[in-house]
């Protein structure tokens, strides 16, 4: 199991102007992170948090590929992914997160990451995920195409049209 700890950043410890950071992702992290929807992957993260006056400035360069189930045939998948996440922390009273700037509370004055990381690789993920043609898991396909909408539409084709809409479908024609 993957210890998220490695991804909190003790912002008051910070001594340097500018921090380097380095994290590899793999199945366990996600395992760790318990989301049903991204499996497993192995990505490289990779870029700084930057010391200025009143604020942190988080910019991480995220790449690599993730397991993702395929729409069509439910079978795990590689996605590509290339993302980068940018931003802006604050120390203050109360913590709260809007759009790039986070507010840590200032007593704690610590930044847990694992999660920004990935809501960051998860939005990078595109909407409709499909196997490339001829991927696809071929006893999968076979049912689809059994059950598939266009199958029933044709039968529906075959079946007579009622009379009263034949002079609809004339004008229609027209």
């Amino acid at each position: 199991m993957c210890s998220l700890e490695q991804f909190k950043i003790d912002l008051k410890a910070l001594t340097q102007d500018e921090t380097p950071l380095q994290y590899e992702l793999d199945d366990d992290y996600f395992a760790a992170l318990s989301d049903a929807e991204i499996r497993g992957g192995s990505l490289h993260v990779s870029g700084s948090i930057r010391k200025a006056v009143g604020f942190f400035e988080l910019l991480l360069n995220i790449g690599g590929t993730v397991r993702i189930p395929c729409d069509r045939c439910l079978e795990d998948m590689s996605q590509p992914i290339e993302t980068q996440l940018r931003l802006v922390v604050k120390l203050g009273s109360e913590p709260s997160s809007e759009d790039e700037i986070i507010i840590v509370d200032e007593a704690e004055g610590i930044l847990d990451t694992s999660w920004l990381i990935y809501e960051t690789i998860a939005l990078a993920v595109p909407i409709q995920h499909v196997h490339q043609p001829g991927d696809c898991n071929d006893a999968m396909m076979r049912v689809l195409s059994e059950h598939s909408a266009a199958r029933s539409s044709d039968a529906d084709a075959k079946q007579e049209i009622d009379p009263r809409w034949s002079a609809l479908l004339k004008i229609k024609k027209e």
